[in-house]
């Protein structure tokens, strides 16, 4: 999973119960991983000639882990570009998103129906300074909710407020509705991952001179697990492919004179440590 300077928040990503910490401790698990991705002609992301950006790669850094008050996802992007406009081709972007379970904290279940857990979901996202050294940051808080739903590991619904601050010039807030999903399904000796996020702000908003557009955002991944079908241990070496949707990138309108409506497949490699 990866994202792009100042737009779109999840808290979604992959939360593999990967290494267990010690019994004593108040991380009940986590997991860490690295991804590659390659991927072609993303929209926004443009050279000085004004062309999509030919060949963009990115290496992602994740971790997750389960809290006995919550959990954490975090995700760092180190992009380069070929035909990039910033100063070097290359940029940066991360998320860092805790969520605090009321039903942990309280030590009551809060579980009806489908719904697992109720949860109050935060998000602090942050991409490369401007050159004055303005920040580039975004912040979001909401209340979100994990479901049993039949076919998934997980699923969860997160919903924000979501407020910028520095070089989007400050405009008032927009709403965000983040899903967030992983399934398995078996193949043969292995099995495919399906997993990922929509990201869709609901509303146009408008401050100082500045307007953020509503947006969707739409990232799944699809991956086939390597290392089971290898006699390796599973869920640690996965291929695949990523394809990222995204209607008014960074909130910018999509128009004729200028497309923002990103629409790309990336290879990805992901090892998961």
């Amino acid at each position: 999973m990866h994202k792009t300077l100042a737009t779109t928040a999840v808290a979604a990503g992959l939360l593999f119960a990967g290494q267990s910490a010690h019994a004593d401790s108040p991380m009940l698990w986590q997991d860490n991983s690295l991804t590659y991705l390659y991927g072609k002609n993303f929209s926004v992301d443009s050279g000085e000639d004004g062309r999509e950006a030919a060949i963009q790669q990115t290496i992602t850094f994740e971790h997750a882990s389960g809290w006995t008050w919550g959990d954490i996802f975090l995700f760092v992007d180190h992009k380069w570009f070929n035909g990039h406009s910033g100063k070097d081709g290359r940029t940066y972007y991360g998320e860092f998103s805790p969520r605090l379970s009321l039903g942990k904290i309280s030590g009551k279940d809060l579980s009806f129906g489908p719904i697992k857990d109720v949860l109050i979901s935060t998000t602090y996202e942050r991409g490369e300074s401007q050159a004055d050294g303005t920040p580039n940051q975004v912040y979001l808080l909401g209340p979100a909710v994990d479901l049993e739903l039949p076919g998934f590991d997980r699923f969860s619904l997160n919903t924000y407020y979501r407020k910028p601050d520095g070089t989007t010039g400050n405009p008032g807030g927009q709403w965000q509705i983040t899903p967030a999903w992983a399934m398995t399904i078996p193949v043969g000796k292995s099995d495919i991952l399906v997993d990922g996020y929509i990201d869709w702000v609901v509303n146009d908003k408008k401050s100082g001179g500045r307007e953020l557009k509503k947006n969707f955002h739409f990232n799944p991944q699809v991956k086939y697990d390597l290392g089971k079908a290898l006699d390796y241990t599973p869920a640690k070496l996965y291929v695949g492919i990523e394809y990222d949707y995204w209607s008014n990138k960074y909130g910018i309108e999509d128009t004729s004179a200028f497309n923002t409506d990103n629409n790309v497949v990336n290879f990805i490699v992901k090892a998961h440590y």
